[in-house]
């Protein structure tokens, strides 16, 4: 599928990320669970899935057939930023077949020494047809990102980096003003805990919503409830 034509199905919709790291309740060395959670948010209308690693990329899209944005989470000494943070990861991902990849765009520390903007730049002229996500912490990375080449702006990296608020929500102020601002689909992401909260990223103009933790982590959905319970019983 086109880069016009995948953009096109993901339009207004709710993208579905499933991912599940060492130490998690879904995690397992020796198979992997999360073509499962894909075929669930299949069914459920979703066009698309975020996942992580190169054998998530393969299993859910044998599983399901729906495009892919994938990653890899990988930290290396020196690095702040860990989603595929070199070129060693976004191989791997071509090579899986990745519809889409996300990129760490953020200006955190980076362990090659170089900016974001120079690895945006390496990546497409290796790749110049490979379909890029900057996942972003704020509006002018944002820009930078789109001013370097990238094809869509996330705002998966809000709050997750030490010069960004904490915010116990979704960015709402940062996707409106990067999906009025940029010429290039602009995804919401990050702590959409609500389909209310989904709807608002919506209307706040974005391209796409991606939610996570709230649908596919099964240990922190049972935390918040467990947590409310508790409150209530003092």
């Amino acid at each position: 599928m086109d880069k016009t034509g995948l953009f096109d199905r993901i339009k207004g919709k709710l993208i579905i990320s499933c991912q599940a790291l060492p130490g998690e309740p879904l995690y397992d060395p020796e198979r992997s669970l999360m073509p499962y959670m894909a075929r669930a948010a299949k069914q459920s209308g979703s066009p698309m899935i975020r996942t992580n690693s190169v054998r998530d990329v393969i299993g859910i899209k044998k599983e399901t057939a729906l495009p892919v944005i994938g990653l890899i989470k990988q930290v290396y000494e020196g690095y702040e930023g860990y989603i595929t943070p070199t070129m060693k990861e976004v191989d791997a991902l071509v090579d899986a077949g990745a519809d889409i990849i996300a990129l760490d765009c953020t200006d955190r520390k980076r362990g090659d020494g170089l900016k974001a903007a120079e690895y945006i730049r390496q990546v497409r002229e290796r790749y110049p047809d490979q379909i890029l996500m900057a996942d972003i912490s704020t509006y002018e990375e944002g820009m930078d990102a789109w001013k370097n080449g990238v094809d869509l702006v996330s705002t998966t990296m809000s709050g997750y980096t030490d010069y960004t608020p904490k915010l116990d929500g979704p960015d709402f102020e940062l996707a409106g003003r990067l999906a009025k601002d940029l010429p290039i689909p602009v995804i919401g992401e990050g702590r959409v805990h609500t389909p209310e909260e989904a709807v608002h990223m919506l209307d706040m103009g974005v391209w796409a919503v991606i939610v996570g933790g709230a649908i596919t982590r099964p240990l922190e959905i049972a935390q918040r409830f467990m947590r409310e319970i508790d409150r209530r019983n003092g």
